[in-house]
């Protein structure tokens, strides 16, 4: 299998770029209540993606994380005033790669890299920035132009035409163990990078590969 990738594509929020490191801005303004807020955050974040594209009443990425920040505020009974609001949002926009990204991009060089995610296009231009990101991928795509989310299959069906790539040479890679199904009952090469040491989703689905750092892409199935 790793002989025949020719692309490598990447989950952005969680994957490449760390959603919790949000957390200290969270503390900041919710002295002990930081790490909670992050969290609820992120799962209602996610949870409105899912529920909106099957509702079909899609709103780009920026709105549901804005949207899911005010829930999850109003859950823990903290004030969310607009002031606090621009600032949580604004910080969401510099998340903090993880620290092996740059590394683990460069040595897949070989390869066409690209990123596959939610994010609206300003998000995600504003993290690939901040990140110093931009020369070491050659597509950043956004579901926004489908305005449907992950995991639903025409998402993953952007990626072959955007770059040139067959289906089945194309590793996708993520941290999001539904997405890295989603990818899979597509027909990418799906790896899921297990940080946490989770156990897997029962989703009759099993990756190509389990790694817990991106780093071990180019070790394991090769450059």
């Amino acid at each position: 299998m790793a002989h025949d990738i020719r692309a490598w594509v990447f989950d952005a929020y969680g994957t490449l770029f760390d959603v919790y490191s949000i957390r200290a801005e969270c503390e900041k303004l919710y002295p002990g209540k930081g790490d909670q807020l992050s969290r609820l955050w992120r799962d209602k974040q996610l949870e409105y993606t899912w529920l909106r594209s099957l509702m079909d009443r899609y709103q780009d990425f920026e709105q549901v994380t804005l949207d899911a920040l005010r829930a999850a505020s109003r859950a823990l009974s903290l004030s969310a005033s607009h002031d606090n609001e621009k600032q949580l949002m604004q910080a969401y926009l510099v998340l903090q790669p993880f620290s092996e990204v740059t590394q683990a991009l460069s040595r897949l060089a070989r390869k066409k890299r690209a990123i596959l995610s939610n994010g609206s296009p300003r998000m995600l231009n504003a993290a690939v920035e901040y990140a110093g990101l931009q020369d070491l991928l050659d597509a950043v795509i956004s579901v926004d132009s489908l305005r449907i989310f992950k995991p639903h299959p025409s998402v993953y069906a952007l990626v072959p035409p955007h770059l040139g790539v067959d289906k089945e040479q194309i590793g996708f890679v993520s941290s999001n163990y539904w997405d890295v199904c989603g990818a899979a009952a597509f027909g990418f090469n799906a790896v899921w990078i297990n940080r946490a040491k989770n156990p897997p989703e029962e989703l009759g689905i099993t990756p190509v590969a389990t790694l817990s750092t991106l780093n071990d892409l180019a070790d394991v199935l090769g450059d």
